[in-house]
């Protein structure tokens, strides 16, 4: 019975996540980067953030990421920018958010067929600044 019982809430566990309303990546994604990257990057994502004045290199355009890859938008690539592993040439100037790396995790395609577990706020600033491309 109580093996029954243990299944049954299992259940309406599993319907309830099913049935709540899922956040909007890009609307989170937004909120993120007003608090964590505005402030280099500018409120449009230009590089023209009231923080890039005498920053070297200067803040890259957010706009043009896709322009700069044939048109295609290389999510993978630019979280690793964001979240810094492997990049620590930006580091001098850029910060590694590790806010962003905190959390639940959500499951990102980073290669054809490959599903890897990412931080979902990552996930959802990836997707904001892909709303961005010109």
């Amino acid at each position: 019975m109580r093996a029954v019982t243990i299944l049954g809430a299992m259940a309406l566990t599993a319907a309830a996540v099913a049935c709540a309303p899922r956040a909007d990546p890009v609307r989170e994604g937004r909120a993120l980067y007003q608090e964590y990257c505005a402030g280099c990057h500018g409120t449009q994502g230009r590089g023209d953030g009231p923080a890039a004045e005498g920053l070297d290199p200067a803040p890259a355009d957010l706009t043009a990421i896709a322009a700069r890859n044939g048109g295609t938008f290389p999510a993978v690539e630019v979280m690793a920018t964001i979240d810094g592993y492997g990049l620590r040439g930006h580091a001098d100037v850029m910060p590694v958010f590790d806010p962003l790396l905190q959390g639940p995790r959500v499951m990102f395609e980073t290669d054809e067929g490959v599903m890897t577990p990412t931080p979902r706020r990552l996930v959802a600033l990836a997707a904001y600044l892909e709303t961005l491309q010109g």
